[in-house]
């Protein structure tokens, strides 16, 4: 029995699978990740050489990383937003993709108050509660202030302005960002939300404004449109999210519609280590920064920050498992899945689909070669040298074994979105 299942999961890693409508090729998915392939916002022909690589690779669906959903949601200003003067650049990449095969999810994002964006609207960045903006030291945006409840309002309408704009320019399905410290995570989140108000306490007042988001993107894009949620089980950190946190975040969104959760940790903005495993990358990012005051900082506190967590293989997938056994709707694990053991593991394990970070850095055909060798492993080590090219002039890469065309030196380390 035992044997006939491993078989029968092997299968299913390249067969075809649905959710709400929408049949992708296999079940592997490529993370959401910022490129920094998108100079003042704007995608070109880069960002579609990389993505076109990716589906040429035989990747089932692409995710564009880190669509903000407004300018003030930038963490940086070369990060794109949703609007209507990228609406050709955007098409055509998807339309591109869509020629070669593969199906294209867009990740919407808010950097709530961690940003460094110089093109904002106002003077600080807006998060739940007054706090410091550790993103934006080395800018002199030391702090952020906290949302007023039409500020809250006017969160909610640009996720659902965003959502219209989104499936017009030919997205296949979007991936709302639940996690990583980003806007809504810092509302989930016990350690940011220090509010008094009815966003504020309890988890299901946490919860208000992340549920009105989905609600409202549900309403702008249909019911029969994919919409994923991204989660952190665990930010890591005391006071943070924790795993249990998870398993009842997970229910609310299952009840509230969410077509697929995706279990992914961790924290840019306190402990990013836990997303990544493997080699620190502390040490990439001293040597990169470029600016004095960070780089003081990252001495002084680096090692509270970015500690180290050893890697192993699936190592999110016994409390992956969690989320799993209390939801209805799709899962995607994401976190240490680099062999055609582990793929195979994962499938047997009821998972629908899998996403992809790092491994795809290195080994950009990894579905068509996880197919053809039955014991494939990636050539992904782990290093995490990759995270300290997120800002790279030329984009993300692997350091190692895969070079992008005219990918240079890493300048700086900001928002780590990686997994």
């Amino acid at each position: 029995m035992t044997k006939q299942i491993a078989s029968d999961a092997a299968a299913s890693c390249f067969s075809a699978a649905n959710i709400n409508g929408l049949t992708l090729k296999n079940r592997f998915i490529k993370a959401g990740t910022f490129e920094n392939m998108t100079p003042n916002g704007v995608p070109g022909d880069r960002l579609q050489r990389f993505h076109g690589g990716l589906a040429d690779g035989g990747i089932a669906m692409t995710t564009l990383g880190y669509c903000a959903v407004e300018n003030d949601g930038r963490l940086n200003e070369n990060m794109m937003y949703m609007h209507e003067g990228i609406r050709v650049q955007l098409s055509s990449l998807i339309a591109d993709l869509h020629q070669r095969g593969t199906l294209v999810s867009g990740q919407m994002g808010h950097s709530g108050g961690f940003s460094k964006n110089r093109q904002l609207s106002r003077r600080r960045p807006l998060g739940p509660s007054f706090g410091v903006n550790g993103l934006g030291i080395a800018q002199g945006m030391f702090f952020c202030d906290a949302m007023s409840l039409s500020d809250i309002d006017a969160m909610v309408s640009s996720y659902a302005r965003a959502a219209i704009f989104m499936k017009s320019v030919g997205f296949d399905a979007l991936e709302i960002h639940f996690g990583h410290g980003y806007g809504l995570c810092q509302f989930m989140s016990p350690k940011t939300n220090k509010r008094k108000d009815e966003y504020g306490g309890s988890l299901e007042n946490r919860m208000r404004l992340p549920l009105r988001v989905l609600t409202a993107v549900r309403e702008a894009v249909g019911k029969d449109f994919p919409l994923l949620g991204k989660i952190s089980m665990t930010e890591g950190v005391r006071g943070g999210l924790h795993y249990d946190d998870a398993v009842e975040i997970s229910k609310f969104l299952d009840q509230a519609g969410i077509d697929g959760i995706i279990t992914s940790g961790g924290t840019s903005t306190m402990n990013p280590m836990i997303m990544f495993r493997g080699g620190n990358i502390l040490p990439c990012m001293l040597k990169t920064e470029p600016s004095r005051i960070m780089r003081m900082i990252l001495r002084a506190a680096g090692k509270s920050m970015f500690k180290d967590y050893p890697y192993k293989e699936l190592y999110f997938l016994e409390q992956a498992k969690r989320i799993r056994e209390v939801v209805s709707c799709k899962m995607i694990y994401v976190g240490g899945a680099s062999t055609r053991a582990s793929f195979d593991q994962l499938m047997a394990a009821g998972f629908d689909f899998i996403q992809l970070g790092r491994s795809l850095l290195s080994d950009p055909d990894l579905p068509n070669r996880a197919q053809a060798e039955k014991g494939f492993v990636s050539r992904c080590t782990h290093c995490n040298e990759c995270v300290s090219t997120i800002e790279s002039p030329q984009g993300i890469h692997c350091t190692q074994f895969r070079s992008m065309p005219d990918i240079g030196p890493s300048k700086s380390f900001r928002a780590i979105c990686l997994q």
